[in-house]
């Protein structure tokens, strides 16, 4: 366990090596993600780009709802439920975050989807995932300039959500703890 996690969990009420579990493996997870996104330019493009694709994914499951037990329910929602246990066994605190950003972005793609016609949600939806890869793409060549993090290890899918969600807390001045992950920064080698 590095220096990272050693903070991360004394700041977290643990006082031990190994206390933290789970949320010690998340942690350097996240420092591996961070590693790829130092450039604020490049985490900026992915806010953006993940907000993006998943609207894009969102809307045409959202589209399709079901009856379970007599409760209505998007494919989009079920869809999404076993990321979200993910996230909230990894971090509590970020799953739940997280869990109201979809809760707003799953609402917004109810909203659209009462204002288009099929045509127009394959193509907002179209044009959402150019615009989401794009912005990750342009994030990492032109502002990083260092390849993707999922190029490396694709379990950096799942965690692009939690980091942009990590430094939205931090920013607003909770979870010091991760703040020691993702607070650190280097000048971006723009040019």
């Amino acid at each position: 366990m590095g220096l990272a996690d050693d903070e991360s969990c004394r700041g977290r009420g643990h006082s031990q090596q190994g206390e933290c579990g789970l949320n010690s493996s998340f942690h350097r997870l996240l420092a591996d993600y961070v590693e790829y996104h130092r450039a604020p330019w490049n985490c900026a493009m992915h806010v953006f780009g993940i907000l993006f694709l998943f609207l894009a994914v969102s809307l045409p499951l959202s589209r399709w709802v079901i009856t379970l037990f007599g409760i209505h329910i998007s494919v989009a929602a079920i869809a999404l439920a076993p990321v979200l246990i993910l996230w909230f066994v990894l971090d509590f605190e970020l799953g739940a975050a997280i869990l109201g950003a979809v809760i707003a972005l799953l609402g917004a793609a109810a909203v659209i989807l009462k204002h288009v016609t099929t045509v127009g949600m394959w193509s907002l939806t179209a044009a959402l995932i150019v615009l989401g890869v794009a912005s990750l793409i342009i994030g990492h060549s032109v502002f990083e300039r260092r390849r993707p993090a999922m190029v490396d290890n694709p379990s950096h899918l799942l965690v692009g959500p939690m980091f942009v969600m990590a430094k939205l807390v931090v920013a607003l001045g909770f979870r010091h703890d991760l703040g020691v992950i993702v607070g650190k920064r280097r000048q971006a080698p723009f040019r």
